[in-house]
């Protein structure tokens, strides 16, 4: 399948729930009933669907999709793509053909970041006899909570860029170079270590990508918090990939554990701190932010608003960590710690799913 897509596994690291696969052109993840295929570049990321399903009907006995979902940032060059990736609408055309009742959406300005957006409806196009987590027939189990935030940067500065540019010589190990970057840089801190399986890459002469299980107990549930309550540890994932070439450089951070935008577990950062964690480490000049969450009922609709919160505290009004140095006049003549003005907020509501969108530039 990837062969398809172009591009190849560099290394993997198996959880107890999730296996994930360390891409040269992104990463890939592997769930029991959930496959997650993220790839950059000029890769064939929607050429690869027709054999993941035709793998998942003859080795795992799966014949039916319960819900597909395919997202991207606007292309900075996307002259450059190719196959269906040379446009939108040939990208939905393309899904089209494969699912029935699939819903495409445009989110933000059309004219400048914006987010885009396919998904089908559970049940309708390729209908699935259970969900991927079945609840008991007598309603004692809650479906937990999918959770998703992506943290898209763009224009990032140079003394962050500068980390990402190395010479490995032949003899260098990528992976053992990557693993003394992310500690450097505070990537390996984004989680507590100690719940953290990190496997990262470092490219040459530039780039890094990085892959990690996080492991936690989640204990506790906020009244306007995202995760849902349970007994047991989970796993979760995130996953970082850095182009950091001037004119366009470019940060993506990607995770699934759910962090509630207060949290009185405090192994897991709350959405402002690992907003900024993130952000300082890359230092972007703009950047968007997507959460996307289930829904089953209101409590969706005030976490995405909650969350719209979290994102403005977290990044206007000098909030970024203090080590953010951004390259700035501003900033070196005692401007003080930087600070971004939120240029789009958009709260959408699909089926099932809640989306917070926000796109924020700094002010220099």
């Amino acid at each position: 399948m990837l062969s398809i897509v172009k591009c190849q596994v560099l290394s993997v690291v198996y959880g107890d729930d999730m296996d994930a696969y360390l891409l040269s052109e992104s990463s890939f993840f592997v769930s029991p009933h959930r496959l997650i295929l993220k790839t950059c570049g000029t890769t064939l990321n929607l050429l690869g669907l027709p054999r993941i399903l035709e793998i998942a009907a003859t080795q795992a006995n799966m014949h039916s999709v319960y819900r597909c979902f395919y997202s991207r940032k606007s292309f900075m060059f996307p002259e450059r793509q190719l196959g269906p990736h040379r446009d939108w609408k040939q990208e939905v055309e393309y899904l089209d053909n494969i699912f029935t009742t699939g819903a495409a959406y445009t989110v933000g300005k059309v004219n400048g970041d914006h987010w885009l957006l396919y998904l089908t409806n559970p049940g309708e196009s390729n209908p699935c006899e259970i969900s991927p987590i079945d609840p008991d027939p007598e309603g004692s189990q809650r479906l937990p909570t999918d959770y998703t935030i992506e943290i898209l940067m763009s224009d990032l500065s140079a003394s962050a860029r500068a980390p990402f540019f190395s010479s490995l010589s032949p003899s260098d190990n990528p992976h053992v170079h990557a693993a003394a970057l992310s500690q450097q840089l505070g990537i390996s801190d984004i989680f507590p270590p100690q719940l953290t399986e990190l496997d990262a890459y470092t490219f040459s002469p530039c780039g890094y990508s990085a892959n990690a299980l996080v492991r936690w107990d989640n204990d506790c549930e906020n009244k306007d918090g995202i995760a849902a309550e349970s007994d047991s540890s989970q796993e979760g994932y995130y996953t970082i990939h850095v182009t950091p070439e001037e004119g366009w450089s470019y940060a993506s951070f990607e995770c699934n554990v759910p962090s509630l935008v207060s949290s009185k577990n405090k192994s897991i950062p709350d959405l402002k701190t690992l907003i900024q964690r993130v952000v300082s480490i890359f230092q972007p000049g703009r950047l968007s932010l997507t959460l996307f969450i289930s829904s089953e009922d209101d409590s969706a609709e005030e976490s995405v608003e909650a969350a719209q919160r979290a994102f403005k505290m977290a990044l206007i009004g000098g909030q970024v960590n203090s080590h953010f140095s951004r390259d700035t006049t501003s900033l070196l003549n005692g401007g003080g710690p930087p600070t971004y003005k939120r240029t789009d907020k958009i709260n959408y509501e699909f089926g099932g799913y809640d989306l917070a969108f926000a796109s924020f530039e700094l002010i220099v």
